[in-house]
């Protein structure tokens, strides 16, 4: 599965993902590094056919509004230490790779994934 990382959370979602076998970007790997537009996130993700990972309710007022990017995890577990996602997403990734093979939107919080739509 592809992914993109938007740049509120840290490199080590990345580092993760890609250990899980996953094609993975985080926005400090693109050129304009974590100050990438929000514009420039979605137009890789529509053209690269990723999910982008973020914590940025911005981007889900673009996936409401314009179904851009073509498929989001948010991430709403509010402050939470990076060694605590990361054991979450170690977690749930496989569930969540299963989701996204036949959902657009998915939300992640500290206790439950809420699939959308």
């Amino acid at each position: 599965m592809k992914w993109l990382v938007d740049a509120q959370l840290p490199n080590r979602v990345a580092i993760l993902l890609r250990s899980q076998g996953h094609d993975v970007l985080h926005t400090r790997d693109l050129p304009d590094g974590n100050s990438t537009s929000d514009e420039q996130i979605i137009k890789l993700a529509v053209q690269e056919n990723r999910i982008v990972i973020t914590k940025d309710r911005d981007f889900l007022d673009s996936f409401l509004l314009k179904g851009e990017p073509e498929k989001l995890l948010l991430i709403s577990t509010g402050n939470i230490r990076n060694s605590e996602l990361e054991s979450l997403l170690s977690l749930v990734l496989p569930d969540l790779v299963s989701l996204f093979l036949g959902h657009r939107y998915i939300e992640l919080t500290r206790t439950t994934i809420i699939v959308h739509q």
